[in-house]
């Protein structure tokens, strides 16, 4: 790592305290007032600015998985904006982004902030991290807002432990125990048992044996004997 991306990312670290003091949604303030000045990706186009940007990766070293985008948006204007969306320049990943809430779009108040990344607040996912970001580096991030327009600017590439683990994603799904539990147990319990039983019984049963046998035994064998004895 350069020297350049080993002091942003101490710096990095710094301003994570930081974020983690700010509410989910912050309105009714000044915005200015709550702003931090980093050493970091930081970036301002009208009324709004970005700081604090990065982009987090799995904990672990070649974890697969997603990875998240990390900032605090800024309003100074009076009219609220809604931030639509986050995309990586250059990058193959798709950058999911939702609301604290869970649905519909993420809104940027009046004079107020909002926090991108950590428990409670809204979400900016990046499908497939592992692939498409990588730690040390330093990522081209845009965002996208309703009035401003696009805000582009370069955020340091770490990974979620330490101070950054409680902004980072959540371990990545593992639907492939699932898939193979449930064919396993289903078909191997059903086709042995039942056809097995069913089989067994029709074919070694006392019906057909008994009624071939008496039919085919006692009444051919005492019709033919008495008409040949008169």
């Amino acid at each position: 790592m350069s020297r350049s991306l080993r002091r942003g990312a101490l710096a990095a670290t710094a301003v994570v305290f930081s974020i983690a003091s700010l509410a989910a949604c912050g309105a009714g303030q000044d915005a200015q007032t709550l702003q931090i000045k980093p050493d970091n990706a930081a970036a301002t186009k009208g009324d709004i600015e970005v700081q604090n940007a990065l982009v987090i990766t799995q904990g672990q070293k070649g974890e697969k998985g997603p990875a998240v985008v990390s900032a605090t948006v800024f309003n100074n204007g009076t009219k609220a904006q809604t931030l639509d969306g986050i995309t990586l320049p250059g990058g193959k990943g798709k950058v999911a982004l939702k609301p604290a809430e869970g649905s519909g779009k993420v809104t940027v108040p009046a004079l107020g902030y909002v926090v991108i990344g950590g428990k409670g607040n809204a979400s900016a996912v990046i499908e497939d991290g592992a692939a498409t970001v990588r730690d040390g580096e330093v990522q081209k991030v845009l965002f996208q807002l309703s009035s401003t327009g696009g805000i582009e600017l370069e955020a340091f590439v770490v990974p979620a432990t330490g101070a950054f683990a409680p902004f980072g994603p959540t371990a990545a799904p593992a639907p492939a125990a699932t898939a193979s539990g449930t064919p396993s147990g289903t078909p191997s319990g059903s086709p042995s048992g039942s056809p097995s039983a069913g089989a067994t019984g029709a074919a070694a049963g006392a019906t057909p044996s008994g009624s071939a046998s008496g039919s085919a035994t006692g009444t051919p064998s005492g019709s033919p004997s008495h008409s040949a004895g008169h």
